[in-house]
């Protein structure tokens, strides 16, 4: 009919995948005591020059956001040395135990940063916190039914960790925090407002805590 709007196509589904291409070399030019460097040559073509990046091997890790009844998340906070602040965090940590399934992973920083059990499990957001210059993966994890775990059994935190200062706040409030820019570590700012958008849909949309993460190294 003469007027009549045409239809809009369909919005294209966007989604990273992965990319091989052809590695010449690599070497291990520095080994350190949680991560290494590494330097790659590679073709971004057949009949293409040679290239060399240098990146930190990241075994990856995992981060939570603490939920309880109220719909409050919990931060930590937790003095960084390589930027000389004290930073408003998630738990979270690295994925060097072998064989770990992410999850399980998961529970484990719960309960060694935050004395916390959780009953229900969901992937909130993966991400590559640094992908130009690490190989680090990160899956954040949004956990509810929350459980304190016994003083008796209760992860002794060292170092850094046993400065560790507890603070519950609205998710609403944490948003605000995000976007004023209060808070700068990236497992909490993309966990906090990834669980924003997930409230808005009742958190139906959100995938099984173990849902596939063919992002990871491990899995590639």
């Amino acid at each position: 009919m003469p007027g009549t709007p045409e239809a809009t196509p369909a919005a294209k589904q966007v989604s990273d995948a992965p990319s091989p291409r052809r590695l010449l070399s690599t070497e291990k030019v520095y080994e350190g005591r949680i991560w290494d460097v590494v330097s790659d040559s590679f073709q971004l073509q057949e009949t293409g020059e040679a290239l060399t990046r240098d990146y930190i091997d990241h075994p990856g890790a995992v981060a939570v956001l603490p939920m309880n009844a109220a719909g409050e998340i919990l931060l930590l906070r937790q003095y960084r040395h390589p930027v000389g602040m004290d930073l408003w965090e998630i738990p979270a940590g690295l994925l060097d135990v072998e064989g770990e399934d992410f999850v399980v992973g998961a529970a484990r920083e719960l309960a060694e940063e935050a004395d916390l059990a959780a009953g229900t499990w969901n992937v909130l957001a993966d991400f590559f916190n640094s992908p130009g210059s690490s190989s680090e993966a990160i899956r954040i994890y949004l956990a509810r039914d929350l459980a304190d775990i016994p003083h008796h059994e209760r992860h002794e935190r060292t170092d850094e960790e046993a400065e560790i200062e507890f603070h519950w706040i609205s998710l609403d409030d944490a948003v605000d925090s995000v976007l004023a820019g209060r808070l700068h570590n990236p497992s909490a700012v993309v966990g906090i407002l990834a669980a924003a958008a997930a409230r808005a849909g009742g958190y139906q949309g959100l995938r099984p805590a173990d849902a596939p993460w063919p992002a990871h190294p491990s899995q590639r």
